[in-house]
């Protein structure tokens, strides 16, 4: 019922969404009469806020059509590599007429992106994907909004997510450097981990950043909200039905907007400081910082719907049992070692200020990674990084990525 009344809202709130639009342009626009009264640049700036605040956000783009590599600007298209019911596994294919430059381009690393599965599109790791595209060839996961997946196409479990890891790393080859960024650090370690213990060629590196391998570590508000309250609660609390309008009518969800109030709830007064000073930078003409806004809260707010068996199969294996750290994990009757990992280097990140993961919770993955000699098991700890710092960003673009980089390339060969 809440779904279908969330609906009903935003039915409710789209012509107001649009009168607002079409208001603020009224007062903005350098040919509208009303743009040259008193005070037009407040009411202009208070309807763009009222139409941000009331508008759908759709999925973003990527919208990544070039970057540089070795100080020359190539082509860059957006391509699907396999389609899965709940995941697209995309490739970021670079072109050049650089004679030179091909052979070059052709030799660097390939690597997966694993993006999280917890609320944002994969677009939330923009940056991290236009960096590493400078010195490598890129894949991410692209995971489908479950209100968009029709019913016949099944239930999704973490379970079914550690498989499509494995298909993927088995598509574009054990060649592959992994990067796993927050709750995929579990499945992609189950999936490494299940594919050594069976004999199979793994990645030549897996990188972890900022994921809650052992949430009791530094526990954060979103681990102790999950760890303690029971698996029925959250089953019976956050889990509703997609209402008729959606390909995925009827499918269990974690609905999206839900989602959203919990990321809101957890830093009120910023956002609210934040929608504040976006109205004082339109007031004062600050066409950046209002324009620096909007692409956040485009990302920010643009959220999708998680399978409900997927979700609640998370709590219960990551947040309740801690199955992973307690080697008690089975994945289809499979049990996950990550002992059994070998040739896989390993290369942890974490974010001094973390408040999604905190310290700690990544750096774990070295105490159940046995089989790796320890000289190829580094971990990295940003200073003054929050969560979103170690993937994005100033510090992400500075700091991070060349030891990324640095660290894939000494395993390439």
């Amino acid at each position: 019922m809440l779904y279908q009344l969330y609906e009903t809202q935003r039915a409710l709130l789209s012509p107001f969404a649009e009168f607002a639009s079409a208001s603020a342009k009224l007062y903005s626009h350098p040919m509208s009469p009303f743009t040259h009264t008193i005070g037009a640049d407040r009411v202009a700036a208070g309807f763009d806020l009222m139409h941000r605040l009331s508008k759908e956000y759709e999925k973003p783009a990527f919208d990544i059509t070039s970057v540089q590599v070795n100080g020359v600007d190539v082509a860059v298209q957006e391509q699907v590599a396999v389609s899965k019911p709940f995941c697209r596994l995309l490739r970021f294919k670079r072109f050049t007429d650089e004679a030179k430059l091909l052979p070059k381009m052709k030799a660097q690393p390939t690597v997966l992106v694993v993006a999280p599965l917890s609320g944002h599109h994969a677009t939330l790791l923009r940056d991290t994907v236009r960096m590493l595209l400078r010195d490598h060839k890129v894949y991410i996961t692209d995971w489908v909004d479950a209100r968009m997946v029709p019913l016949d196409a099944g239930p999704f479990h973490l379970d079914d997510y550690v498989g499509y890891v494995e298909e993927f790393i088995r598509h574009i080859g054990p060649h592959v450097h992994v990067i796993s960024v927050c709750q995929p650090t579990v499945p992609v370690f189950a999936a490494i981990s299940l594919m050594a213990s069976r004999g199979e060629a793994t990645p030549r590196t897996m990188t972890m950043m900022g994921g809650p391998i052992d949430a009791r570590k530094s526990p954060t508000a979103v681990n102790n909200l999950a760890m303690n309250k029971s698996y029925e609660w959250f089953e019976n609390n956050v889990i509703y039905r997609v209402p008729p309008n959606y390909p995925g009518a009827g499918r269990r969800v974690y609905p999206g907007f839900l989602q959203h109030t919990g990321f809101v709830a957890m830093n009120p007064d910023r956002h609210l400081s934040s929608h504040y000073d976006y109205f004082l930078d339109l007031v004062r003409g600050d066409d950046d910082s209002a324009d620096s806004h909007r692409k956040f809260y485009d990302e920010y707010n643009a959220v999708l719907d998680m399978p409900a068996e997927y979700y609640l199969d998370t709590i219960k294996t990551v947040f309740q049992d801690f199955a992973l750290v307690n080697g008690t994990w089975r994945v289809r009757g499979e049990l996950v070692r990550p002992q059994d990992i070998k040739t896989t280097a390993l290369l942890t990140v974490e974010g001094e200020l973390d408040d999604i993961s905190g310290a700690g919770q990544t750096r774990v993955a070295h105490d159940l990674c046995t089989g790796i000699p320890k000289k190829e098991q580094p971990h990295y700890m940003v200073e003054g990084a929050g969560h979103y710092g170690i993937f994005s960003g100033r510090r992400w673009r500075e700091k991070v990525y060349p030891v990324v980089r640095d660290f894939i390339a000494r395993h390439e060969k």
